[in-house]
């Protein structure tokens, strides 16, 4: 089996940072993101997902991607990327920007696998509220992915995974796709749905 790495995208709230974070508790190698963006208290999760360097730090890396979100930068180091695909079965990463894929596909070809992480507006404003965004902070990223076609990326990646429920559900559709779970024989699974 070859080597293959994982991007995941969607809008803010799909829960990529959920996904990424549930997937390397479970031990999958994860290709750290490298940003300008600092992640207040509100985000501090976040922090253990993104290396956020100074402006002029970021300027002076090689990148294999590079992208721009809601004015920060966002990147992928081109030697941990290509470090990572090298040494590792099975790597994660997080895709800010989907013109990034094929880039990205220049240097690992087919085995970059892509999952769009979807949710419906209902979900999308619901999760937001939860993690205390104001009405204003709200309108604002309903606009951005809207503006930046974020609900559009199921359209140009591999697989789409409906973010909608359970973050347990979601992530069971994710490994059932990474090809991180075993069939159970025909008579084990009898003796489990008695």
């Amino acid at each position: 089996m070859a080597n293959k790495v994982y991007a995941f995208f969607g809008p803010h709230c799909s829960g990529k940072s959920t996904m990424i974070s549930q997937l390397m508790s479970m031990g999958v190698h994860y290709i750290p993101t490298v940003t300008t963006k600092y992640f207040d208290d509100r985000y501090a999760y976040k922090r253990r997902l993104y290396q956020t360097v100074k402006p002029d730090e970021f300027a002076k890396e090689k990148f294999i991607v590079q992208a721009e979100y809601q004015g920060s930068k966002y990147g992928l180091r081109k030697s941990e990327v290509l470090e990572s695909y090298q040494k590792h079965k099975v790597s994660i990463m997080i895709m800010m920007d989907i013109e990034n894929i094929k880039q990205m596909s220049k240097f690992i070809n087919q085995d970059l696998i892509t999952i769009s992480l979807m949710i419906d507006d209902v979900v999308f404003v619901d999760r937001m509220l939860r993690a205390g965004c104001t009405n204003d902070e709200i309108k604002y990223f309903v606009e951005y992915a809207d503006q930046n076609k974020e609900f559009d990326s199921y359209k140009v990646t591999d697989y789409i995974v409906k973010n909608i429920a359970t973050p347990r559900a979601a992530l069971e559709q994710i490994l059932a796709i990474m090809g991180l779970v075993t069939l159970v024989p025909q008579k084990e699974f009898d003796q489990l749905v008695k």
